[in-house]
């Protein structure tokens, strides 16, 4: 933490935290590669090969591994545009690519991540949708995922609906959450006022609960949002004190736990914001104080990923700019102006900030214009030629999405089953 921000339009969101399984028989495959056995201990896990001779196993067996989960979205309504992939998608491969290899912290304990990156088709039908179109676009949003740089032998790609786990955990977050506090959420009073408030679907409001239990299903500490997002966070951050004040406390919980067989420290742990700033907002190219975004009724005002050149040329050709001499930064009067500067910039990861002011302070819009569209147009030629291949091979496509769901399945019912147990639920037999 798409972390990765969450908007209402354009969810996007991300978790991380280090990881502490709920029994010691957990299956490798959602923690370590290879025959290895897991034992826990305060929070760590120590590992021994069940290949190697026993003096070895009790050197391997000293060796602490903590795992940190990192947990994406974006929401499958409509294309995905250039704000989707600068503010989010790139930075998954970033940090896909960066933090792969397991690394050692000053502590001696060995660092390894999991990354898993969700389609939240789930959000998506918070508004009026038509079904075709979200079909299309779960796997058309799954396919750009990959075609952008996800690669599915370090990471896991799945769609929010195949993990039944977040309704189910969405409903008793849902149970236990005062009306007052989901009343508060400004992003819910903007969108039903667009939409009337006569007409908006209980999803939207409850849509708040429902990333809880996105965020919380896999045990995040730590949430990377867009600043738009933190009052969603701080709500996720006030069930949890909730939840565990009413259920994780006294001996009948440790009961009902040592009848489970699940560890008795608290169910959930508050998660921080750790706010995303740099690239997290691509402005409307209608308007540079607006964000881009999927749910505007003009396709001019973005560019999608996918639009052919040249619809990229008329578009950048026609977008809002101003009647200033020069092009310059970070011009509060100027706010199309930065917004262009920016996309030029991020399409152009390898250039400095200086050294494009000094290539574009002294340029008409005129001129400039032509060279942002090119830019544009260079960046995202390689993703579309994937993208092609991808989408065009349905059988590959689902096989990514089953294994990232057979994975995520795993991690997520352990929580809701930790939760459902200190709630008083009984476990089928």
């Amino acid at each position: 933490m798409k972390v990765l921000s969450i908007a209402m339009a354009s969810m996007v969101w991300a978790s991380a935290r280090a990881f502490t399984p709920l029994s010691p028989t957990i299956s490798r495959h959602a923690l370590l590669a290879g025959g290895n056995h897991l034992v826990i201990s305060k929070n760590l896990l120590s590992m021994s090969s069940t290949k190697e001779a026993a003096s070895e196993s009790e050197t391997a067996v000293k060796k602490k591994i903590r795992t940190r989960r990192i947990l994406s979205g974006v929401q499958p309504t409509g294309a995905l545009h250039l704000g989707n992939y600068l503010g989010a998608i790139r930075q998954w491969v970033d940090m896909q690519d960066k933090e792969f290899m397991p690394y050692t912290d000053e502590d001696g304990v060995e660092i390894r991540t999991e990354n898993y990156f969700c389609v939240v088709d789930l959000h998506a039908i918070t508004m009026p949708h038509d079904p075709n179109e979200l079909q299309e676009s779960t796997l058309a949003s799954a396919a750009l995922y990959l075609a952008a740089g996800i690669d599915p032998s370090k990471s896991k790609v799945f769609v929010q609906s195949h993990v039944p786990a977040h309704t189910e955990m969405a409903w008793l977050l849902n149970c236990i959450t005062p009306m007052n506090w989901l009343e508060r959420m400004i992003q819910f009073k903007d969108k039903a006022k667009k939409q009337g408030t006569e007409s908006v679907g209980v999803g939207l409001f409850t849509y708040p609960i429902l990333m809880a239990a996105d965020i919380l299903l896999y045990k995040a500490d730590r949430v990377p949002v867009g600043e738009d997002q933190r009052q969603h966070l701080e709500l996720a951050r006030d069930i949890v004190r909730r939840f565990n004040d009413m259920y994780c406390k006294g001996n009948a919980f440790k009961k009902r736990c040592k009848a489970a067989s699940i560890p008795t420290f608290p169910t959930f742990i508050e998660p921080e914001a750790m706010i995303v700033k740099e690239g997290a907002r691509i402005m409307s190219l209608s308007d540079g104080t607006s964000k881009m975004s999927k749910s505007d009724p003009k396709d001019a005002s973005r560019i999608n990923v996918l639009d052919p050149p040249k619809v990229i040329r008329d578009k950048i050709k026609r977008c809002k700019t101003d009647i200033f001499e020069g092009i310059e930064w970070d011009n509060p009067e100027r706010p199309e102006a930065t917004n262009l500067l920016s996309i030029y910039a991020a399409v152009q990861p390898d250039r400095t900030k200086e050294d494009i002011t000094k290539e574009v302070e002294d340029l008409s819009w005129g001129d400039f214009k032509p060279k942002l569209a090119d830019a544009i147009i260079a960046h995202l030629e390689p993703i579309q030629k994937k993208y092609a291949e991808v989408r065009g091979d349905e059988e590959y496509l689902t096989k990514v999405l089953k294994d990232g769901a057979d994975s995520a399945n795993e991690i997520a019912s352990q929580t809701l089953t930790s939760a459902k147990v200190a709630m008083g639920f009984t476990r089928p037999t």
